[in-house]
């Protein structure tokens, strides 16, 4: 392409992104999923947490599955003074082979957010492996859905894990796919500090 033309290009598409920026003018918190079979939801929500932190955010995060084992970012971020982190599963339902006990683990866990939900002082929620909790009939979407839709106008949250219910998609402002089309763990390659947790 000739430096004439990719200008030309250039320059139609500053105008159709400038259009849009322009008519961009709401204000408000938003809901974001991150789903998918792929490796990094929980990453690109950490990271996303980061970057509110950066701006002088207060943030929240609800592990739902995550057991007591510490992970990096838990590491990272657990004594940072603008984030409140809460480890509240107790590992994943095939380690914990115990239904009741992690049904009552995701209703605690589920009061706690709600409360989070209701309190203007936190500016982003990061609800990790949440969704797991509706597959697994641990708790109703209903009641979720009701609060994340009575939360502070500008609360953002993050709610992460493989499937999600079509409730939450359907109030949802931005849906991630992270896609798996390979993973070190099926070739035979041990789960790593730093890479894995």
């Amino acid at each position: 392409m000739s430096d004439d033309k990719h200008k030309a290009r250039m320059v139609s598409k500053k105008a159709v992104m400038d259009a849009k920026i322009a008519n961009a003018t709401e204000e408000r918190g938003v809901l974001i999923l991150l789903k998918g079979n792929g490796k990094g939801k929980s990453s690109s929500a950490f990271g996303t947490m980061a970057r509110s932190v950066g701006h002088g955010k207060k943030c929240a995060v609800i592990q739902f599955i995550k057991g007591r084992s510490e992970t990096g970012e838990y590491k990272l971020f657990r004594d940072h003074d603008l984030i409140d982190w809460h480890v509240m599963g107790h590992g994943f339902t095939w380690e914990t082979q115990d239904k009741q006990q992690d049904i009552s683990a995701a209703k605690k866990a589920w009061a706690l957010a709600e409360t989070l939900l209701q309190d203007d002082r936190y500016d982003m929620l990061v609800f990790d492996e949440l969704s797991y909790m509706f597959k697994y009939e641990y708790l109703d979407v209903g009641p979720v859905v009701a609060a994340l839709s009575k939360r502070p106008k500008d609360q953002n949250v993050i709610i992460t894990g493989r499937t999600m219910a079509l409730e939450l998609q359907n109030i949802a402002d931005t849906i991630s796919v992270v896609q798996d089309e390979r993973h070190a763990f099926r070739q035979g390659v041990k789960a790593q500090k730093g890479i894995e947790y």
